[in-house]
């Protein structure tokens, strides 16, 4: 049965082209410990020979190969002549795969969280901006007051009315406003990890519109989580100070 080997790494020399197939040279270290009354082991060198079809798919370069981390995964052979094969052990390479950059991964991170505070920042503003026109509407009407009460229709009350009861956004359904930290979230719920792809969906729609698309289910009193545990993810991601919530009545 051939031998499976698995190496991690970037090449060590530069990218060698043949015929049929490139080799490039990497390098692997051993465990940091060794069994009891064993030598520590050390580096070994490898030639890796790819076939070219499979390199050209890969997207790396003569220059690129030496900066990014690689994974291998073949079957070692010392059959290939030593001006080919400067490496201690050859590798004829069944799949190569391009690792991810931790540096890309963190940025991509950072990004993600740059955009969704940026989401909340606007949801504030749109809040900040509806408490202001309210702070503002008594003084409009307190100057209407100063002109004759015959000049007052009942067309201007019935405009006046729907400013009085402008609140801040919230989910249809919605019956009352509960801090997020008095939430408490059963074990069963934490186990779980909700749809990702639809956990995405509702803060794509949080940073559009500012609120929960649903309200949380809690239970009456406890405050214990009954239904929503996605809308508690996304509501903890977004850092949201307060969630709209119904309540479920135990017996």
């Amino acid at each position: 049965m051939p031998h499976k080997m698995t190496i991690t790494g970037s090449a060590t020399r530069p990218l060698r082209e043949y015929d049929r197939y490139v080799a490039f040279d990497m390098r692997e270290k051993g465990s940091p410990a060794a069994p009891k009354g064993l030598k520590k082991s050390t580096f070994i060198s490898y030639t890796v020979f790819v076939a070219k079809k499979a390199f050209n798919k890969t997207g790396l370069t003569k220059k690129s190969i030496m900066h990014e981390k690689i994974l291998i995964q073949g079957e070692p052979t010392l059959d290939i002549p030593i001006d080919e094969c400067p490496g201690e052990i050859g590798i004829i390479c069944f799949q190569i795969t391009v690792l991810p950059n931790k540096n890309d991964k963190e940025a991509k991170e950072s990004k993600d969280k740059k955009e969704a505070k940026q989401g909340v920042s606007k949801a504030q503003q749109e809040v900040a901006a509806t408490k202001q026109e309210e702070k503002q509407e008594p003084v409009a009407k307190a100057a209407k007051t100063v002109q004759p009460e015959v000049n007052e229709t009942p067309v201007q009350e019935k405009k006046a009315a729907p400013q009085k009861k402008q609140q801040p956004v919230q989910p249809k359904g919605t019956k009352d406003v509960v801090s997020f930290d008095d939430i408490i979230v059963p074990e069963a719920f934490l186990k779980t990890r909700p749809n990702p792809v639809k956990t995405e969906e509702v803060i794509e729609f949080v940073k559009r519109t500012g609120h929960l698309d649903k309200p949380l289910t809690i239970e009456k009193g406890t405050k214990v989580l009954k239904d929503g545990y996605r809308r508690y993810i996304v509501a903890k991601t977004m850092k949201m100070d307060n969630v709209p919530v119904v309540c479920d009545y135990q017996k």
